[in-house]
């Protein structure tokens, strides 16, 4: 009888490293959990909370790193060949002996389609989109922040609320509901106090303001829904730039909304902008909202680059991974 074979895959995000490792049946055997894994906000930090991760799962399993058949790492801040060479030396040192390492865009289109090729748009901490062609072509727009082009994700949103109840506060902006919601989520009795606090401590508003975003427009609060609209164009835009770009307008295929802002938040106030302009670009095209962890994804990617066509029991298996508190 042959010895069972283990595959790992690791989603390395602004806020959260997941890694998984399952058998070659698709179950899961082990589980680790870390903070950011994107080694341009700190390499120092990314690389301590993916090895973390990495160990956790392996301990957790039973497991030491000559025991992984493969390992695929789907990491935040993969975007050009710079990032690799400094990546690729990372990886190596965890003693993984097969191993690739790809941008997390791609495990999340991976996690999202069964086809081969499609669009992901990710809006999470950060924002980024990658597709890829039926003939192999892939293209990147975005994932260089704002002054690169980027518009959004949580923490722009964050800043987005927060500068839109400064402005309620001080008369250049309407009244809105993110004012009472924002001085509670930060512990402050007045704008006055918020204001002067924030402006004399270089206070920045929590990645956690975003949900007061929905939940004020879900209360028809205005500005909130203007917030979240303009999110929607410019996420309907990129998709549309990368749609082109690849010469996808013909095609069947699916664009896979991955990242909590996308697949947490209410979808009435963003999908419908990208929606329409997909259609208007892509007429055979659709909206596929990601239903498993992207780190799924890797897994799927880390069985298919050590030769594997994956099986029902494996798809079965791993799509049944899908809470985000995974340990």
């Amino acid at each position: 009888m042959n010895p069972l074979k283990y595959y790992m895959g690791v989603d390395g995000g602004g806020s959260k490293t997941y890694t998984l490792i399952a058998d070659q049946s698709g179950k899961i055997v082990g589980k680790g959990q870390s903070g950011n894994g994107n080694h341009q906000t700190d390499y120092e930090e990314a690389k301590h909370n993916i090895r973390e991760s990495v160990e956790m799962a392996l301990n957790q399993a039973g497991l030491g790193q000559s025991d992984i058949s493969f390992a695929y790492f789907g990491l935040a801040g993969a975007d050009r060949e710079v990032d690799y060479q400094i990546l690729r030396p990372m990886i190596a040192e965890l003693g993984l002996p097969h191993h690739d390492v790809n941008c997390d865009t791609m495990i999340a289109l991976r996690a999202g389609t069964d086809r081969p090729y499609g669009i992901v748009l990710i809006c999470g901490t950060g924002t980024n989109s990658a597709g890829v062609n039926p003939r192999g072509d892939f293209y990147q727009c975005g994932g260089f922040s704002y002054e690169f082009g980027d518009f959004g994700g949580g923490e722009s949103l964050s800043v987005e609320a927060f500068r839109s109840v400064i402005r309620a506060w001080d008369g250049r902006e309407q009244p809105t509901l993110l004012t009472e919601m924002l001085l509670q989520e930060m512990g402050y009795d007045n704008m006055s106090t918020l204001f002067n606090d924030c402006l004399d401590e270089d206070k920045m508003p929590p990645l956690s303001t975003v949900k007061l975003i929905f939940q004020a427009a879900a209360q028809a609060d205005e500005v909130a829904i203007r917030i979240l609209r303009a999110q929607g164009v410019e996420l309907a835009k990129t998709a549309v730039a990368v749609i082109k770009r690849l010469g996808m307008e013909n095609e069947k295929f699916d664009v896979v909304l991955a990242g909590s802002v996308l697949t947490r938040g209410e979808a009435r106030f963003i999908h419908p902008y990208i929606e329409q302009a997909v259609k208007d670009c892509a007429p055979s095209a659709s909206l596929a909202k990601l239903q498993v962890e992207p780190v799924v994804g890797a897994v799927w990617m880390a069985f298919e680059a050590d030769g594997n066509e994956i099986s029902k029991e494996v798809y079965d298996q791993l799509r049944a991974v899908s809470d985000y508190s995974l340990v």
